[in-house]
């Protein structure tokens, strides 16, 4: 059982650099992934109709606004968000998504934010330096830590606003226990953000929960992960949240109205997209979602973890793979690995010019994570700062899509013998 039939470009050839061709394979499905051919025939189809949003009384007007506005309450759904109390503003990416929100969270810099220590940089920078911003520790596996979360819920007494944290680690593939997690904050006082960007392109998600107490707040998501890459991405909450306060990008769309004197801001989610919108790229999003909800989230969940399995047990059969926490249980399809004495960059580049196999090296903007999980100390992360030309540490990573096989795995490990033998 596979899905590759569905993804566009899978039987593609390239050039090696001995002047060969080869049909590529794409291992680095967690950075972005192929479109699904049927959002690419949803473009296509839709394209002589495309207009104007929200700004037109034609007929194609029409239908664009109809399209646009229709799209929010099918994503709500696929999350398994409170239609009558969320919306889905659209955003580029995961990235701004989580700007914007913490562009909006609180405007008293003493509120107190919770990260972790395996986030993307995408949800650590954004709250440094507008809040007191400190960060749940991980355990030597890099795995999360519920006991120091419910620790520092206590430590701050309230005072937490937020805490935020990935859904799926981008790095090591960890499931965070969300519900567990919201369920600790809401009891504490704070509300829970979860950067969804790894994990909704590969399990259900249910933002709504089993109860109120374990409800998720807040979810980012981008659909360039998900099959859907024309540039849309959501930032989901509630509507009343965002019904306070001026939006961070103001211009078209984003008022009712406005004179010399005052400005009327709409209403969520429209005074938070400023601007003539994507509609492509939101078309791209929802034919995408029918696609994935066609083939059942739970089915893919199944296939990608039988992936996640072989490569990991046959990886683990070769001498001089360095795996990180080898454990299966709990992860969407990542693995991150080195090969013993040969620098990580120097692995993925071989796989790409004698293989045809695309891979991720480095530490996947995601620094402290990937320096915890090495062992690098303060003072290694020093001399790196003073030294910008020295040899940084980092993995490499595998990532599987839904459309991977386990034959594309056993090139990659013929790959890596070769590697590692010479």
């Amino acid at each position: 059982m596979n899905f590759r039939h569905l993804v566009l470009g899978t039987d593609t050839y390239i050039p090696l650099k001995n002047r060969k061709w080869t049909k590529y394979i794409n291992f680095d499905n967690a950075a972005t992934t192929p479109p699904f051919k049927s959002v690419m025939e949803a473009i296509n189809y839709f394209a002589p109709w495309y207009s104007s949003i929200h700004r037109g009384t034609g007929y194609k007007s029409i239908v664009s606004t109809e399209l646009y506005e229709n799209s929010r309450n099918k994503i709500l759904r696929f999350v398994g968000a409170d239609i009558e109390n969320y919306t889905a503003i659209y955003v580029k990416n995961t990235t701004e998504a989580i700007n914007k929100l913490s562009n909006r969270l609180c405007k008293d810099d003493k509120c107190v934010v919770l990260s972790t220590s395996m986030e993307h940089h995408s949800n650590d920078l954004p709250w440094r330096n507008k809040f007191i911003v400190d960060y749940i520790e991980t355990d030597e596996c890099g795995r999360f830590s519920l006991d120091d979360l419910e620790k520092k819920l206590i430590k701050y007494n309230r005072k937490v606003k937020l805490v935020t944290v990935t859904g799926a680690s981008n790095v090591t593939g960890y499931i965070n226990p969300i519900h567990q997690i919201a369920k600790l904050a809401h009891k504490n006082g704070a509300m829970i953000l979860v950067d969804g960007a790894q994990l909704v392109p590969h399990k259900k998600i249910n933002m709504d929960g089993y109860s109120s107490y374990d409800q998720i707040d807040f979810l980012a998501f981008s659909g360039h992960k998900m099959y859907a890459p024309f540039g849309v991405g959501a930032l989901i909450g509630p509507k009343r949240f965002f019904e306070r306060g001026e939006p961070d990008y103001k211009g078209g769309g984003t008022v009712k109205l406005v004179s010399r004197d005052f400005v009327i801001w709409d209403d969520p989610p429209s005074k938070d997209e400023a601007g003539t919108p994507n509609l492509m790229g939101v078309l791209a999003l929802t034919a995408a979602i029918d696609t994935l909800e066609k083939i059942g989230m739970d089915r893919i969940e199944e296939y990608e973890y039988s992936l996640l399995e072989y490569a990991n047990e046959r990886l683990s059969h070769i001498d001089g793979i360095e795996l990180y926490c080898n454990d299966t249980s709990n992860k969407v399809a990542i693995i991150p690995f080195n090969v013993r004495g040969i620098y990580h960059e120097k692995v993925a580049q071989t796989l790409a010019e004698e293989a045809g196999i695309g891979v991720r090296s480095g530490c996947f903007c995601a620094q402290p994570y990937v320096q915890r999980l090495l062992k690098i100390n303060k003072d290694d992360i020093e001399k790196f700062r003073k030294n910008p030309d020295l040899k940084r540490p980092g993995m490499i990573r595998l990532s599987f899509g839904l459309y991977n096989t386990f034959e594309e795995i056993d090139c990659l490990i013929w790959a890596l013998r070769k590697i590692k033998n010479r």
